[in-house]
């Protein structure tokens, strides 16, 4: 607040900026939708980002090499 000077005068005269997010929050934001939306249409149990907890979780486990984990995915 001081470093806008807001609290020598009304605050509500601040201007508000706003901005495009840049590429990495953009890339936040596109991940935040991803953990909404259902891993296939009409899927209600599931969720993109489970998916892959659940995925990453099974590698951690068994401690599964990168390689394997790459052959499971494709």
């Amino acid at each position: 607040m001081d470093a806008m000077r807001m609290s020598e005068g009304n605050v509500s005269e601040c201007p508000i900026v706003e901005e495009e997010p840049n590429a990495d929050a953009t890339r936040f934001f596109d991940l935040l939708k991803d953990s909404d939306e259902p891993l296939w249409d009409g899927c209600m149990n599931h969720s993109k980002l489970l998916a892959v907890a659940q995925v990453f979780t099974i590698k951690s486990d068994h401690g599964l090499s990168e390689a394997s984990y790459d052959k499971i995915i494709k």
